[in-house]
């Protein structure tokens, strides 16, 4: 069986400490674009900390996912599902 390829992913900027929510058939590439400063949305809040990739066969379902994470409550439920990741990371810049 073919593995699934639409991932929705969670950064987190190390400069404002907000996250960044994207999707990708690749998300290997689209990791090194955002690491490399090749996209305009994320260049000046770098550096990321890639913080959840979630896979998916339907590219619906994956960009549903990236849309839910978007809003106020999809926010909310990342800093719950996160929280100890959160506070390691925040620790390790210090």
């Amino acid at each position: 069986m073919e593995h699934p390829k639409h991932a929705t992913y969670v950064l987190y900027s190390l400069k404002d400490r907000e996250f960044y929510i994207g999707s990708s058939s690749d998300f290997d590439r689209r990791s090194i674009e955002h690491e490399q400063g090749r996209s305009k949305s994320t260049a000046p809040r770098r550096p990321f900390v890639p913080l959840l990739c979630e896979y998916y066969f339907s590219k619906k379902d994956s960009i549903r996912r990236e849309e839910y994470f978007k809003t106020t409550a999809g926010k909310r439920t990342l800093r719950i599902m996160l929280k100890e990741s959160l506070v390691e990371v925040n620790l390790s810049k210090s």
